[in-house]
Protein backbone atom coordinates (compact mmCIF):
# COMPACT_ATOMS: atom_id res chain seq x y z
CA UNK A 1 0.00 0.00 0.00
CA UNK A 2 1.65 2.99 -1.55
CA UNK A 3 0.76 6.31 0.95
CA UNK A 4 1.48 9.99 0.19
CA UNK A 5 -0.43 13.44 1.69
CA UNK A 6 -2.73 15.75 0.54
CA UNK A 7 -4.61 18.81 1.90
CA UNK A 8 -8.32 18.98 1.84
CA UNK A 9 -10.30 21.38 3.21
CA UNK A 10 -7.41 23.10 5.09
CA UNK A 11 -6.50 19.44 6.73
CA UNK A 12 -4.03 17.76 5.87
CA UNK A 13 -4.97 13.81 4.94
CA UNK A 14 -2.62 11.09 3.67
CA UNK A 15 -3.85 9.23 0.64
CA UNK A 16 -3.01 5.51 0.37
CA UNK A 17 -3.90 3.23 -2.38
CA UNK A 18 -5.90 0.35 -2.17
CA UNK A 19 -5.22 -3.05 -3.79
CA UNK A 20 -8.38 -5.27 -4.73
CA UNK A 21 -8.84 -8.55 -6.52
CA UNK A 22 -12.32 -8.20 -7.93
CA UNK A 23 -13.76 -11.88 -8.15
CA UNK A 24 -16.35 -13.02 -10.91
CA UNK A 25 -17.65 -16.17 -10.17
CA UNK A 26 -19.15 -16.94 -13.56
CA UNK A 27 -15.35 -16.66 -15.46
CA UNK A 28 -14.40 -19.25 -12.15
CA UNK A 29 -13.38 -22.23 -14.13
CA UNK A 30 -12.03 -24.29 -11.25
CA UNK A 31 -8.71 -25.08 -12.77
CA UNK A 32 -7.21 -24.28 -9.49
CA UNK A 33 -4.26 -22.19 -10.99
CA UNK A 34 -4.75 -19.64 -8.76
CA UNK A 35 -3.95 -21.54 -5.88
CA UNK A 36 -0.87 -23.75 -7.74
CA UNK A 37 0.64 -19.94 -8.54
CA UNK A 38 0.15 -18.53 -5.18
CA UNK A 39 1.73 -21.59 -3.44
CA UNK A 40 4.57 -21.60 -5.46
CA UNK A 41 5.29 -17.92 -5.10
CA UNK A 42 4.98 -18.23 -0.96
CA UNK A 43 7.76 -21.72 -1.04
CA UNK A 44 10.96 -20.88 0.60
CA UNK A 45 12.88 -20.35 -1.58
CA UNK A 46 10.45 -18.71 -3.88
CA UNK A 47 8.67 -21.23 -6.58
CA UNK A 48 10.44 -24.00 -5.57
CA UNK A 49 7.23 -25.96 -4.96
CA UNK A 50 3.87 -26.37 -5.18
CA UNK A 51 1.49 -27.47 -1.74
CA UNK A 52 -1.74 -25.82 -2.43
CA UNK A 53 -2.04 -26.13 1.27
CA UNK A 54 0.04 -23.19 2.08
CA UNK A 55 -1.56 -21.39 -0.68
CA UNK A 56 -3.75 -18.30 0.69
CA UNK A 57 -6.35 -18.66 -1.70
CA UNK A 58 -8.41 -21.68 -2.52
CA UNK A 59 -11.67 -22.32 -4.86
CA UNK A 60 -14.57 -23.71 -3.35
CA UNK A 61 -15.73 -26.20 -6.22
CA UNK A 62 -19.34 -27.69 -6.63
CA UNK A 63 -18.30 -29.76 -10.23
CA UNK A 64 -22.13 -30.77 -9.94
CA UNK A 65 -23.78 -27.30 -10.21
CA UNK A 66 -20.85 -25.93 -12.00
CA UNK A 67 -19.99 -23.46 -9.02
CA UNK A 68 -16.62 -22.24 -8.61
CA UNK A 69 -15.84 -19.49 -5.84
CA UNK A 70 -12.42 -18.58 -5.17
CA UNK A 71 -11.72 -17.20 -1.62
CA UNK A 72 -8.79 -15.35 -0.43
CA UNK A 73 -7.38 -15.98 3.02
CA UNK A 74 -8.44 -13.15 5.54
CA UNK A 75 -7.91 -12.05 9.16
CA UNK A 76 -7.47 -14.97 12.15
CA UNK A 77 -10.82 -15.67 14.15
CA UNK A 78 -9.91 -16.39 17.48
CA UNK A 79 -12.74 -18.20 18.34
CA UNK A 80 -15.87 -20.01 16.18
CA UNK A 81 -18.46 -17.78 14.69
CA UNK A 82 -21.56 -17.95 16.25
CA UNK A 83 -23.40 -17.56 13.39
CA UNK A 84 -24.12 -20.47 10.88
CA UNK A 85 -26.20 -19.32 8.52
CA UNK A 86 -27.04 -20.71 5.19
CA UNK A 87 -26.90 -19.83 1.70
CA UNK A 88 -28.59 -20.94 -1.33
CA UNK A 89 -27.18 -20.84 -4.88
CA UNK A 90 -28.41 -21.85 -7.87
CA UNK A 91 -30.80 -24.42 -5.61
CA UNK A 92 -27.84 -25.60 -4.06
CA UNK A 93 -27.52 -25.04 -0.10
CA UNK A 94 -23.79 -23.99 1.53
CA UNK A 95 -22.70 -23.49 4.76
CA UNK A 96 -21.25 -20.25 5.99
CA UNK A 97 -18.22 -21.49 6.68
CA UNK A 98 -17.70 -22.55 3.19
CA UNK A 99 -17.09 -18.76 1.67
CA UNK A 100 -15.63 -17.43 4.77
CA UNK A 101 -12.16 -15.86 4.73
CA UNK A 102 -11.15 -16.31 8.18
CA UNK A 103 -8.63 -19.01 9.56
CA UNK A 104 -10.06 -20.27 12.54
CA UNK A 105 -10.08 -23.04 15.32
CA UNK A 106 -12.98 -24.81 13.16
CA UNK A 107 -11.66 -25.93 10.35
CA UNK A 108 -8.14 -26.25 8.70
CA UNK A 109 -8.31 -23.90 5.98
CA UNK A 110 -5.56 -21.52 5.48
CA UNK A 111 -3.65 -22.48 7.87
CA UNK A 112 0.39 -23.13 7.05
CA UNK A 113 0.30 -26.94 7.50
CA UNK A 114 3.76 -27.86 9.18
CA UNK A 115 3.02 -25.04 12.22
CA UNK A 116 -0.56 -24.64 12.01
CA UNK A 117 -0.57 -20.81 11.98
CA UNK A 118 -2.73 -18.86 10.47
CA UNK A 119 -2.40 -17.54 7.00
CA UNK A 120 -3.50 -14.20 4.81
CA UNK A 121 -3.28 -12.88 1.92
CA UNK A 122 -0.17 -10.39 1.21
CA UNK A 123 -1.20 -9.76 -2.59
CA UNK A 124 1.66 -11.12 -2.89
CA UNK A 125 4.23 -8.60 -1.90
CA UNK A 126 7.54 -8.51 -2.53
CA UNK A 127 10.75 -6.38 -3.89
CA UNK A 128 10.78 -5.32 -6.33
CA UNK A 129 6.53 -4.94 -6.55
CA UNK A 130 4.95 -7.67 -8.92
CA UNK A 131 2.89 -5.24 -11.23
CA UNK A 132 -0.34 -7.76 -9.62
CA UNK A 133 -0.45 -10.69 -7.83
CA UNK A 134 0.41 -13.97 -8.66
CA UNK A 135 -2.91 -15.54 -8.77
CA UNK A 136 -4.76 -12.88 -11.29
CA UNK A 137 -2.00 -13.32 -13.51
CA UNK A 138 -2.19 -17.42 -13.75
CA UNK A 139 -6.18 -16.71 -14.14
CA UNK A 140 -6.27 -17.14 -17.84
CA UNK A 141 -10.31 -17.21 -17.96
CA UNK A 142 -10.56 -13.82 -16.22
CA UNK A 143 -12.39 -14.51 -13.02
CA UNK A 144 -9.52 -12.68 -11.35
CA UNK A 145 -9.17 -9.10 -11.94
CA UNK A 146 -7.01 -6.85 -9.63
CA UNK A 147 -7.47 -3.47 -9.38
CA UNK A 148 -5.72 -0.36 -7.38
CA UNK A 149 -7.67 2.90 -6.18
CA UNK A 150 -6.75 6.18 -4.11
CA UNK A 151 -8.13 6.70 -1.05
CA UNK A 152 -8.40 9.34 1.02
CA UNK A 153 -7.93 9.10 4.81
CA UNK A 154 -7.64 11.13 8.25
CA UNK A 155 -4.65 11.52 9.90
CA UNK A 156 -4.62 8.95 12.74
CA UNK A 157 -3.97 11.02 16.05
CA UNK A 158 -1.29 9.92 18.85
CA UNK A 159 -4.40 7.71 20.98
CA UNK A 160 -5.52 5.68 17.76
CA UNK A 161 -1.80 4.81 16.77
CA UNK A 162 -1.02 3.41 20.27
CA UNK A 163 -4.79 1.48 20.01
CA UNK A 164 -3.49 -0.21 17.57
CA UNK A 165 0.18 -1.09 18.64
CA UNK A 166 -2.05 -2.54 21.65
CA UNK A 167 -4.02 -5.00 18.98
CA UNK A 168 -1.17 -6.24 17.57
CA UNK A 169 0.38 -7.07 21.04
CA UNK A 170 -2.48 -8.42 21.92
CA UNK A 171 -2.96 -10.91 18.80
CA UNK A 172 0.64 -11.75 19.20
CA UNK A 173 0.77 -12.85 22.72
CA UNK A 174 -2.50 -14.87 21.68
CA UNK A 175 -0.70 -16.51 18.75
CA UNK A 176 2.42 -16.97 21.05
CA UNK A 177 -0.27 -18.79 23.89
CA UNK A 178 -1.70 -20.68 21.00
CA UNK A 179 1.30 -21.81 19.33
CA UNK A 180 3.98 -21.65 21.13
CA UNK A 181 7.18 -18.85 20.80
CA UNK A 182 9.20 -20.96 18.80
CA UNK A 183 6.40 -22.04 16.17
CA UNK A 184 5.56 -18.53 16.05
CA UNK A 185 9.55 -16.95 15.95
CA UNK A 186 10.39 -19.59 13.04
CA UNK A 187 6.95 -18.65 10.68
CA UNK A 188 8.11 -14.86 11.09
CA UNK A 189 11.72 -16.05 9.98
CA UNK A 190 10.44 -18.12 7.48
CA UNK A 191 8.44 -14.87 6.06
CA UNK A 192 10.73 -12.70 6.55
CA UNK A 193 14.02 -14.35 4.63
CA UNK A 194 14.66 -12.48 1.03
CA UNK A 195 15.26 -15.01 -1.76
Amino acid sequence: MREGSVIVDNIEKKTRIIKEIKVDTKKCAGCRACEMACSAFHAVPRFSSVNTARSRIMVVMDEVNDVFVPIRAGDYAQAECNGRNKYVIDGKEYAECTFCPASCPSRDAFKEPDSGLPLKCDMCESDPPLEKPMCVEACTFGALTYVEREEVIPLVSVEESQEKRGEMKIGLEMLIKKYGFRNVADTVARMGRKN
